[in-house]
């Protein structure tokens, strides 16, 4: 019973943990004023939770812009592309969905928020517009801030690529 109660996350300072949510709201806001400003969407739930990985565990391989912007592109599109197949069917999404994951994993680009990227681009039935606007567009803003707010903030971000890959 210890496994599944046990905190695996070392304890955070206030300071990171203030940061951390500091971060994901002036991220957000700075999407919401750009989807004002620019008659486009670019909020969707999915990007909610990639703030928590860019802003509270950015060292995170899954936090690293490449596996947050094509795990949502890749998650976008097999979303879209079961719609296209076969809307309104509990079965094709649960596909897309495994799809999208056994495919991230395969190119090595996992973004556990990207999952539910599959269900919304599924769900939603949008144009291939809604995979420019909010998911591509979204996911590229999302890094461009976390990069800055961490280099304004003294973190690194993000992980320095090996020399030898």
């Amino acid at each position: 019973m210890r496994n599944f109660v046990f905190r695996h996350q070392p304890p955070a300072t206030t300071r990171n943990a203030l940061l951390a949510g500091g971060g994901s709201m002036c991220a957000v806001a700075a999407l919401g004023f750009t989807q004002d400003l620019a008659g486009l969407t670019m909020l969707f739930a999915p990007l909610g939770a990639t703030c928590v990985l860019l802003f509270a565990v950015p060292q995170s391989p899954l936090s690293q812009p490449a596996h947050v912007i094509f795990g949502h592109a890749l998650a976008g599109l097999i979303g879209a592309g079961a719609n296209l197949l076969l809307p309104d069917s509990i079965w094709i999404a649960a596909m897309a969905v495994g799809l999208a994951i056994a495919g991230m994993v395969a190119l090595r680009i996992t973004h556990p928020p990207a999952g539910a990227t599959t269900l919304v681009s599924y769900a939603s039935g949008h144009s291939a517009l809604f995979l420019a606007f909010p998911i591509l567009s979204g996911a590229v803003a999302l890094v461009f801030f976390a990069t800055l707010y961490h280099r304004i903030t003294g973190h690194g971000y993000p992980i320095e690529a090996p020399a030898n890959t």
